[in-house]
């Protein structure tokens, strides 16, 4: 799995570098995760909480013309659950991280203000249940190691760094488990950097 994830990267980096050699700008980017999910199936679960995580990675943005660009991005992105909210205390998390790859079309509305929107395909990386001390590794039979998510966001661009929001709403269900449709749901918020 992770020569596909090294493969795509690679891909997506390289056509963009083609593409448009001397018009596009890379950087890095990071932030804040605030991560769910959605559906139905969960009736143990009915007052989820997000986990509060982060994400990770580069970015890449190509210039089509003076208002539209597309900007792929590789990035750790550390998501999942609060399964129980312990009061002073660590929270019961389901984490479940992937490395991610979103392609986001961004139309800029004024000078370094943009709305971007595109999917994002997420390839799951790590995943454990605990408190963040003596966390436990579960097995990987019945969740999925795909997740393709829609992204929609927004974006402020100034001199070289940039401020963003998105949300990420899932599309693929988490688990392959019947009845069950839970798909994850993640508000990014952070800083990025472009050179």
């Amino acid at each position: 799995m992770k020569k596909s994830i090294l493969f795509i990267a690679a891909m997506v980096f390289s056509t963009t570098f083609v593409t448009a050699q001397e018009f596009v700008y890379f950087g890095a980017k990071g932030g804040v995760n605030f991560s769910t999910f959605s559906g139905d199936g969960w009736s143990d679960f009915e007052d989820e909480s997000a986990r509060t995580a982060y994400h990770l990675g580069l970015v890449a943005e190509i210039p089509l013309s003076d208002r539209f660009s597309i900007q792929p991005e590789v990035l750790y992105s550390a998501q999942g659950y609060d399964i129980v909210e312990i009061e002073d205390g660590n929270d019961l998390e389901h984490k479940l991280d992937y490395v991610t790859v979103p392609v986001m079309a961004k139309f800029y509305l004024v000078k370094g203000l943009s709305l971007e929107a595109g999917p994002q395909f997420g390839f799951l990386a790590d995943h454990e249940i605990g408190t963040g001390e003596n966390d436990v590794d579960v097995s990987d039979d019945n969740i999925n190691k795909f997740d393709l998510s829609l992204g929609l966001g927004a974006s402020y661009k100034f001199n070289n760094f940039f401020l963003y929001g998105r949300y990420n709403a899932g599309m693929t269900d988490i688990y392959d488990i019947e009845g069950v449709e839970a798909k994850n749901s993640v508000v990014q918020a952070g800083i990025g950097f472009l050179f």
